[in-house]
């Protein structure tokens, strides 16, 4: 009977182990879950397009829907979606402005994103149609392309700034879009053709065209917000000018998160492990003095380095690359996501590789490691405490994702009255976007208010959103990996402790 006793001592709270120090400190061990749920800003995304010539309003039942586990037509796998992919096609505005219909239905889908729960990632184009005929690139994509003058493009990211820093709250990053089919900056009537079927380089004044456009549109939204741009040699040619060389270096540690162009500008990949280069992803296109030439091992280093500290996204497009695309062993897919720091893919595109690693195994693991995943390890906190007495709280955690977060957002402490569940925050001296794969300290002290009245107090950790319009909403708080922890009501997660506050 007494062993059976200390058994309920040591696991009364379930999922926790529970023992207390000799100082009387209460030290608490967590069990992990391995279930798979949405957590912001990271994972499988949905990608919605809409034209601007037939524009269709997102649905906010829709949109709740694709965060619970559903089936995909095509796809081996369920998945849920916490981000969408929001393609904005201006067919219609290729030669004039925006119209006040337009920026209002962009708007009410801002605002259908933000009452179904989950964050979109921004694009926006002008052409997603290609044609063939008798032209020099080697998937006969023919000019004329579609895409819009400077001019045009400079005006519609002015009319849509106001609308981008409205709802920056719900949009996890925006992609450079706007130039070239499907806005990937490649085959473009105006901004230097980086195919074949022009001189065969993009020259210093087309450099400086694109250049500008990526400057609007870092200054269209606020700082705290990041730009993908398609290949890491934009970023460079940004960064260090239009004939900077592809050893350029890449963003540090010290540079990291400070507001500056270089810090703001990550990558989107849309042609993730699809060849040697990922279809030109890793190519140096040159400039007015270089002609264009392979550089797959320089930009390769410069984008695993870089991408530590910037937003990684993108999508699969062909199987032809296998079985390098494939689960390990074979392959190098998770290697490949690990190293270059992928916080999110595309769920439907494509979908003959994404059913290869469920085939291969890997797939449960890639949907629960995009991104960032926080496991409880343990914490220590006292079993006791008075009012405007310090408390001092260490806890440990571990990223077991391939990436940190990207945005900013609070750590915080959570103390909740056992009796009147009234509920008093302390923020963690931490900045989560530095919570890169690998073990995590936190060691907080914390001056406890002089008022706060006697009773048992409940601990929990809050990860929620830095803007007071989410910051009260569940959906967008962080969930952390462990068994018996997540409120899914309020978005805390339990550290299964009680501070006592003694008269």
């Amino acid at each position: 009977m007494r062993s059976l006793l200390f058994f309920f001592f040591l696991f009364g709270i379930s999922g926790s182990f529970i023992s207390n120090t000799p100082d009387q400190n209460r030290i608490i061990t967590y069990e992990e879950s391995f279930e798979d749920f949405p957590n912001p800003e990271r994972g499988f995304y949905q990608a919605l397009d809409t034209k601007a010539s037939k524009y269709e309003l997102l649905s906010v039942e829709k949109l709740k829907a694709l965060r619970t586990a559903h089936d995909i037509r095509g796809a081996k796998f369920r998945v849920l979606n916490s981000l969408v992919l929001r393609e904005f096609l201006l067919d219609s505005f290729v030669q004039t402005p925006l119209s006040g219909e337009f920026l209002e239905n962009v708007r009410k889908d801002f605002q259908t994103i933000r009452e179904a729960g989950i964050k979109s990632i921004i694009r926006f184009a002008y052409t997603n149609k290609v044609h063939a005929g008798n032209c020099k690139d080697q998937y006969k994509i023919c000019p004329p392309y579609g895409d819009a003058a400077k001019n045009i493009v400079l005006l519609h990211i002015t009319q849509l700034k106001p609308i981008l820093f409205e709802n920056a709250d719900i949009i996890a990053a925006v992609q450079m879009g706007f130039i070239g089919v499907w806005g990937e900056n490649y085959f473009t009537d105006y901004f230097g053709d980086a195919s074949m079927n022009g001189i065969g380089r993009i020259m210093d004044s087309s450099w400086r065209d694109r250049n500008d456009v990526l400057h609007a549109l870092l200054d269209g939204i606020p700082n705290d917000r990041m730009i993908q741009v398609r290949t890491p040699q934009i970023k460079q040619r940004f960064v260090y000018g239009e004939r900077a060389p592809v050893t350029s270096g890449p963003l540090m540690r010290n540079e990291a998160y400070s507001g500056t162009g270089k810090s703001r500008i990550g990558f989107h990949n849309d042609c993730f492990l699809a060849s040697a280069d990922d279809y030109g992803t890793y190519y140096d296109y040159g400039n007015s003095s270089n002609a264009r030439k392979e550089a797959n091992e320089v930009l390769r280093n410069y984008f695993s380095r870089d991408s530590k500290f910037v937003v990684v996204g993108g999508e699969t497009c062909d199987d032809a690359f296998s079985p390098q695309n494939d689960c390990e062993p074979a392959g190098r897919v998770e290697k490949e996501l690990y190293e270059m720091h992928y916080s999110y893919l595309n769920t439907t595109y494509n979908l003959e590789v994404n059913n290869d690693w469920v085939a291969g195994g890997c797939m449960d693991n890639i949907k629960r490691k995009l991104g960032y995943r926080f496991v409880l390890r343990s914490a220590t906190f006292p079993k006791s405490g008075r009012a405007g007495s310090k408390l001092h709280v260490h806890i440990f955690l571990e990223n077991i994702g391939y990436a940190s977060p990207f945005n900013p957002r609070p750590v915080q402490l959570v103390l909740r009255n056992v009796s009147d569940r009234k509920v008093h925050s302390f923020e963690f001296k931490t900045d989560l976007r530095y919570w890169f794969t690998g073990k995590i300290e936190l060691d907080g002290l914390f001056l406890l208010p002089a008022h706060l009245l006697p009773g048992k107090y409940e601990l929990l950790l809050n990860l929620p959103d830095k803007y007071p319009s989410l910051a009260g909403r569940p959906e967008y708080s962080i969930r952390l990996a462990n068994e018996n922890c997540w409120e899914e009501n309020t978005g805390f997660n339990r550290l299964n402790g009680v501070l006592t506050i003694e008269k």
